[in-house]
């Protein structure tokens, strides 16, 4: 199994419980593992053959950008959705942090993985 990553991916959205959270955009923080075969995409040499990480980028800045979730386990969950079923990925491994959220902390959030990995 190939991965494709995505790290460190910085988005401001709407994220919280407290009233002052659903006013103010936040900053969340993705880092994502996606199972890809990279086999034909090194042999042509072609994007149409690769788990383009830039169009998964786009999409889910996008997304995440328009979205306003109480809990980052909801966005985690969505995010996971449109990377499974847009993208055509069988396994996704992602960390979805919210830094800032704890006084004392540099993050917290959620790791999830879905879908079938791949051996």
């Amino acid at each position: 199994m190939d991965i494709v990553y995505i790290h460190d991916l910085e988005i401001k959205t709407i994220i919280g419980i407290f009233d002052w959270e659903r006013e103010q955009r936040q900053v969340v923080c993705l880092n994502l593992e996606m199972a890809a075969d990279n086999r034909r995409a090194a042999a042509s040499d072609a994007i149409e053959d690769a788990l383009d990480y830039k169009s998964v980028a786009k999409r889910l800045i996008d997304f995440v950008e328009t979205s306003d979730f109480f809990l980052v386990e909801t966005l985690a969950e969505r995010v996971a959705e449109i990377v499974l079923n847009e993208f055509n990925v069988p396994w996704v491994k992602l960390q979805l942090g919210k830094p800032g959220a704890v006084t004392g902390s540099t993050d917290v959030g959620v790791i999830i993985e879905r879908g079938d990995k791949p051996a």
